[in-house]
Formats: C-alpha cells, structure tokens, sequence
C-alpha cells in the first residue's frame, strides 16, 4: 500500500514527539490495558489489541495541550500497546503455579522475566522493521486502523469538524461501554444476574448415550472480543465448538465407547467416574481430561502449518534486509524515518538482556539441589535456546502480525512449539547430567519458554506499532524507545495482578482461592500440562496425536473451501483449534459477539458513515473489555482484602433459574441498546 495518504498531514508542523507526558500517558494506559488483558487472557485465553483505545484516549486528553501533535499521540499509542501486549505472557507465568513451583508470584523474578524476553523482543524486531515492515508488503491490518485514527484525530492533521466530533465521540463510546459492563459484572457478582447459562444432556440410546451439553458465557467482554476477532475466525471457532461437544464429547462418554476403550486396556477417564454419574460431570470431566488434548494437538499442528506457510515470505524478507544494511553501510544517507536505534546500541541492549537471562536461570539452578550441579550446562543452553529461537519467534510472530493482526496472529501456538522444545531439550540434558526428572526441571523448561514467549509477544505488536508510526511518518528510533518504556511499564503491573487473581480466585491445579473460583487460564493450563507430560514421560501423546490428525484434516478443509470460493470463504485451522479447546460458554459468546460485530458493520456498509460507524464499532467492543477485566480486578482486590468470597453479593444463592432468565433478558436488551446507540453517534458525526 501506498504512504501518501499519510505523509500530507504532518506537514508543516512542530515535531513534538517523544516527550514526558506522552510517556507518563502511555505508561498510564499501559497499566489500565495490561491489567484488563491479563483477567481476559486468563479467563478466556484471549487478548485484545490496544493500539485504538490508547490512540483515542490519548487525542482526547493531549488535546488540552495547544502544542500536541500526531507524533506525540503515536508515542502514547505506542507505550500503551505494548505495555497491553506484555500481558501476554501470562499464557505461560501461570503455569510455575499450576505445576506447584510457586506459590504466588515473585515480584521481581517475574518482573525481570518479563523486563529482559521483552526488552529482547524490541532488539530483536528492530533488525526486521525494514524487511517486514516497509518492504514485505504486508496489511498489518490493526497498525493501518491505528494510523487511520491518529491522522483524522490529532492536531497537525488537516482536519475537518467532523473529524473532531467523532475524535470527541470515541471516547465517549469507549468509557460508556466500559460502564455498561461493569455494571453488568457488578449484578452478576451481586447475583442478580446469572453469568452462565448453561445445559447440559444425556444423549437417547439412539444417538449413542453419551452426554453433551452448551453454555453461553453472560459475559460483555467476551462479547467485545468477538466483535474483534470478526467473523471468519468466530465461525471457524464455532466448527472447532461443533468438533468438541457435538462430536468427541459424546463419543468419548458413550458407554459403549467406554465399554471397548476398557475392553483393549486403553486409558479413559469415564472408566473412573462413579455410576450413575450426572451429565455434567461426565461431559466436563472428558473434556477437561481428554478433549482439550486433543484441541492441542489441533493447535499445535495449525502452529506448525502457519510456520511452513510463513517460510518463503519471511526468507525472502530477512534477504532484503540484508541487502539494505549493505546498501547504508556502503555510505547511503539515512532519511529520518529511516533511522532506527543505532545497531551498536541495539546489539549491547541484547547483550545486558542476555547477561540478566543468565543470571536468572544460574540463581534458579543453583537454589535447587537437582539443578545445581549442572548449572553451566543449563545456562549455556538455556542462553542458545533464548537467541536462536527468541530471533525466530520475533521474525515469526512479527511477520503474522503484519499477515493478520496482532490479535489473530497465533502467539500462542508458538508458545506451544517453544515449551514442547524446550521440554525435549531438558530431556537430553536429564540424559547428559544424569539428573531425575523432577517439578524443578519442569520448572526451569517453563521459565525458560516464558522468556522466550515475551519475546514472541512483544515482537508481535511491536511491528504493527512500527507500521503505524511509518504510515504517520514518525522517527523509527524514537517509537522504539517508547517500545522499551512500554515494555518496563506493563512488566511493574503483570506479577501484581497474577498475585491479586491467585490470591482471590486461584488457578486449575494452583492453591485454592479466597473465591474458589479457579481461573482457567487455559494457555498456561495447557503449556504447563505439556512440559509436566513430556518431561515426566506421561503425556497422552495417543489423544495429542489424534487431535493431530483433526487438524490435518482441517487443513485439507481449509484448502478446499479456500480454493473453492477463491479465497470468500476460509476455515482457520488456529480459529478451530481455539474453538475446540475453550470452555463451551467462551467459545460461544465469542462466537456471538462475531455474528453481532458482523450484522452490526452489515448494517452501516452502504451508509455514508460506514467507516466512522466501523471505528465506533471497534471502540466500543474494546470498551467492553475493558470495563468488566477492570472490574474485575477490582473485584479480586475486595475479596482479597475483606476475606470475603463475594463482597457485593445482593442476593442469597439459590436463585438460579430467575437470575438465569433476567440476565440473558439483560444481556440482549442492552447489546440491542448499545450498538443502536453507537450507530446513532456516528451518523451525527
């Protein structure tokens, strides 16, 4: 795509780039986003992009300032999304508890873990940002929105009244759907309002006698995410939804499936229930059990096939790269935009980060006795696996970033390959030390896919912010110091939160919440189970393999329905993965909330206000999330310091069925409300 449309409206005016305030609002944003991300991630396994929310805010508020420009909001956006992406690595941290490791979070080894993988990210991204960025050609879909509503809503722009309307406008429809759902999570948590409708069955003998069951998550941050994902992947989600308690649930509970699993001496969970046993506990036992294994081995061959895809484009990219180092070394004058953090500069960053790994890993080998005595062997590998795999995920996940977004892009199943590898490789060097497959190996594999993993995370989102700041013509060095800023910021925030959840609700496998209400947090669940299974020689590599094949499979499908529709009509082989493996009631509100994203901009293609009404659409759902992970949090921080399980309860328990019926009336009224009332907002825009 072309730059022009961009370079026009910086034209002409006072460069005010990286300064205070703007970091001080970034690093602010970052707190609020990072926070949100993190209950979202751990209750859903998702996180959204907070590039427009931040970009929004931060024009409203440095609009009281006669000298703010576009390059000052870009830094703000810039801080704010990248402290959110950090968030990310709690689809690992989690799992040091879940394996019984830690029993909370240290702050500051996971502050350090997160500081040094994500600091690495930036180093690492920045040798990419002229082969992936300006050369590769790529959409990067979430940074060309960004830029889009940085250039019609900061000053310097060439803007008209109605730019100004809808920049006032946005951010009002971000902190009225914020309201909106912490007001809904706040009658649920007072029990007025039910969360969960579920159901769940015992199939006639006809169709096998299994039990299967559906549920729908009252949830308007999830319903937020789903606007966000669209609708492809939400209907790719719901075929994964299908495959898993259509399909194998069912299959897997029958009792003569159980009958001939127990006949040839094959391993099933439902052989151990109880008889008599009630539908939903046989279903979620044989999902949580065994169907979510099988949704990793989808996920895990959806990882391996978007990587094969990725090669071609991303060899071809780094060559490029190459060829244009050559070109400056030889003397070529580096305009502004072009002029990234000096190499040196960059290089010695990753050193002092490397160096900091180093130290992590040799503290934590030396303060266990197992580990102790092969302290060098750890480190030095450890090291090596952080380099070569860390530069590879960066180029990875920055090059599916620009494919498909940062939201999309598929970190966690690099999350997946990495803990798998990394498992693998203590494996040999178990073999090498002659050491015992203890929790502490376990633990170490961990710690060092989670640092892998913020690397992976913060490369993500890193080069869709640098697409934006090309796009509105910003200085690429100055960005990528607010990048290491927004890295620290949102690093400060994750142990704290993960300490207030595990203190309050707990973790699957964890210590035992204040609520008892065990976050799923189903990325770590998963990754951790995989390290325990591959290092303890239990893991069921029969139902992995199996999913493996689905997968496969699903592929197969993709290709075929692509190549049918030339392209119209896709089936993310990822999407279905994720479907498969969440929770019933995630997947299918996030599937609702994709069908109402989609009939929404359906709604408002042919109008004049098409694009604003888009945008809107967008803030909104970002508003959501925001406002019920906010409360959430909040909420944590109550049951933790009053002791309280449920400090806003209204109503005893018991009201099941009313609280049911009234919140999903609830519920409907108001999305029917909140997305009428957006639409009416951009049409006076």
């Amino acid at each position: 795509m072309t730059d022009t449309p961009a370079s026009a409206p910086v034209s002409g005016v006072k460069r005010i780039e990286l300064t205070l305030r703007a970091l001080v609002l970034g690093c602010l944003l970052a707190v609020i986003f990072t926070a949100a991300n993190t209950y979202l991630g751990l209750k859903v396994g998702l996180t959204f992009a907070s590039a427009i929310p931040a970009a929004v805010i931060s024009m409203a508020i440095l609009r009281l300032f006669k000298d703010s420009t576009i390059w000052e909001n870009m830094t703000v956006q810039t801080v704010a999304s990248v402290g959110g992406a950090m968030s990310s690595i709690i689809f690992v941290l989690p799992g040091l508890v879940m394996v019984g490791w830690w029993l909370e979070f240290p702050f500051w080894e996971s502050v350090l873990i997160c500081v040094f993988g994500g600091v690495l990210g930036v180093t690492f991204s920045i040798p990419l940002r002229r082969a992936l960025v300006v050369e590769a050609g790529l959409p990067y879909p979430e940074g060309v929105a960004a830029a889009e509503v940085l250039t019609v809503g900061s000053r310097g722009a060439e803007q008209t009244e109605s730019a100004v309307r809808e920049n006032a406008s946005g951010l009002w429809v971000v902190i009225t759907g914020a309201v909106v759902s912490a007001g809904y999570a706040l009658l649920v948590a007072g029990r007025v309002f039910a969360g969960e409708a579920a159901r769940f069955i015992k199939l006639p003998a006809a169709l096998g006698g299994g039990a299967t069951g559906i549920g729908f998550g009252m949830q308007f941050a999830l319903l937020g995410a789903g606007h966000l994902i669209g609708l492809a992947v939400g209907l790719a989600q719901l075929f994964g939804l299908i495959l898993a308690w259509g399909v194998a649930v069912p299959i897997l509970t029958s009792p003569d499936t159980i009958a001939w699993l127990t006949a040839h001496g094959i391993p099933s969970i439902a052989t151990t229930l109880p008889a008599g046993v009630g539908a939903e506990e046989l279903a979620g036992t044989v999902w949580s059990r065994e169907v979510r294994f099988m949704g990793a081995g989808v996920i895990g061959v959806a990882a391996i096939w978007t990587l094969i895809k990725l090669a071609g484009p991303l060899v071809g990219g780094l060559t490029s790269a190459l060829a244009a180092n050559r070109r400056r070394q030889g003397g070529e004058v580096l305009e502004r935009t072009e002029q990234d953090i000096p190499i040196n500069i960059v290089a010695g960053l990753s050193v002092a980060c490397l160096i900091g790994i180093g130290f992590i890993l040799a503290w934590f080998a030396q303060s266990n006795p197992t580990l102790a005595g092969s302290t060098a062997l750890l480190v030095g590998g450890g090291l090596i696996y952080v380099v070569f795999i860390g530069f590879a995920v960066a180029a990875i996940c920055g090059y599916m970033a620009g494919l498909i977004g940062s939201s999309n892009s598929p970190v966690s199943g690099v999350g997946i390959l990495a803990v798998v590898i990394a498992s693998v490789l203590m494996l040999g060097v178990l073999a090498l030390a002659g050491l015992p497959a203890d929790p502490s190996v376990v633990a170490f594999a961990l710690i060092v896919t989670a640092i892998v993993f913020a690397v992976a995370v913060i490369a993500n989102d890193n080069l869709q912010d640098l697409k934006t700041g090309q796009l509105v013509q910003a200085t690429p060095w100055r960005q990528q110091t607010a990048l290491i800023v927004g890295v620290g910021a949102g690093a400060v925030v994750i142990p704290l939160i993960l300490n207030l959840l595990n203190k309050a609700f707990g973790f699957e496998g964890g210590p035992v919440g204040i609520a008892d209400e065990p976050l799923a947090a189903p990325q770590a669940t998963l990754i951790s189970a995989l390290a325990r299974g591959v290092i303890g020689g239990d893991l069921r590599w029969d139902l992995i393999g199996l999913g493996a094949v689905i997968g496969v499979v699903i592929i197969l499908l993709d290709a075929v329905l692509s190549g049918a529709t030339k392209g119209k009509m896709k089936l993310p082989p990822l999407a279905v993965g994720i479907g498969f493996y969440l929770p019933a009631a995630v997947t299918t509100m996030l599937v609702i909330g994709a069908i109402c994203g989609w009939i929404y901009d359906k709604a408002i293609k042919t109008t004049r206000f098409a694009d604003v009404g888009r945008r809107m659409g967008v803030l909104l759902a970002s508003g959501l999330i925001v406002g019920e992970s906010l409360f959430l949090v909040m909420t944590a921080g109550v049951i933790v310091s009053t002791g309280d399980d449920a400090p806003f309860a209204m109503l005893p328990e018991g009201s099941t069925w009313p609280a049911m019926l009234a919140g999903i009336a609830a519920f409907v009224g108001l999305t029917l409300v909140l997305y009428g009332w957006v639409r009416g907002r951009a049409a006076k825009v």
